[in-house]
């Protein structure tokens, strides 16, 4: 597999108070089937759709009382080189880069904005092996009150090229790599409860939003905001029961034109 280009969305996973509680919710939701957690990496384990990597769930540290949220990782040829680029741009280095066996390295660290993300320079874990299908990573946006600091530092560290859509009263940008769409930046709105904090808005496809959104319910987990439809597909914003904030996105059910960008 060639190695991705730098700044592109290339994992995610996610850590909960009760893995297999979330094992159960994603596993009804998205169809996952889970590795054996690995003991020597505090029982990190893989989920699979049709066989491929796709995420992963794991358990919170002793300890730690922060909320269940997932995390997306940006890839990177030298991990070592865009911690220093986060560092000189404001950024906090919340993991310094750290070798996780013979799989990769990674960095964790948090833009100015406050947005928390995660690095990876692959070696034997090269990422997502399957995404754009239903039970996949299909699309993020960085989702930030402070767009401005997110965007000088993100478009620094990683070689995105912008584009805004254009559009009276939604801010975003498009983050290009070589010319193909890769993530997005959202400015939080007025519509976001004031002590929602910025994150990473990471969004899973499905084959039919409406009835995830109907099984997000059945398993206690909460919508935020949908479903709706757009030109990119019918989608909305959910968390699962212990409160960890996604989106779901059936790709195939698309309305509208597609916006213009600058």
């Amino acid at each position: 597999m060639a190695a991705l280009p730098e700044g592109t969305p290339c994992w995610a996973d996610a850590m909960f108070p009760d893995v297999e509680a979330a094992k159960g919710f994603y596993g009804e939701l998205m169809g996952w089937t889970y590795d054996e957690g690995s003991e020597e990496f505090v029982n990190y384990t893989q989920a699979r759709s049709d066989g491929k990597r796709v995420a992963a769930v794991v358990p919170q540290m002793p300890g730690m009382d922060s909320p269940a949220a997932w995390n997306l990782y940006f890839a990177t040829t030298d991990a070592a080189a865009t911690a220093a680029k986060i560092r000189e741009n404001d950024g906090t280095l919340m993991m310094e880069p750290t070798q996780v066996g013979d799989f990769g390295t990674m960095v964790t660290a948090q833009d100015p904005s406050g947005v928390v993300f995660s690095v990876w320079q692959p070696l034997s874990h090269k990422g997502f092996e399957k995404t754009g299908e239903p039970g996949s990573f299909a699309w993020a946006e960085v989702t930030t009150r402070d767009a401005a600091k997110a965007d000088a530092f993100f478009t620094t560290v990683f070689p995105f090229e912008v584009q805004k859509m254009k559009h009276e009263t939604v801010d975003f940008h498009v983050w290009n790599i070589d010319g193909r769409p890769v993530a997005g930046r959202m400015r939080m709105t007025d519509d976001f409860l004031p002590d929602f904090p910025p994150y990473v808005n990471v969004y899973f496809a499905v084959a039919d939003c409406d009835a995830a959104i109907a099984t997000v319910d059945k398993l206690g987990g909460r919508v935020h905001f949908g479903p709706t439809d757009s030109p990119f597909g019918r989608m909305a914003t959910v968390a699962d029961q212990q409160g960890a904030v996604f989106s779901v996105i059936d790709l195939q059910t698309t309305k509208g034109e597609m916006p213009e960008v600058s």
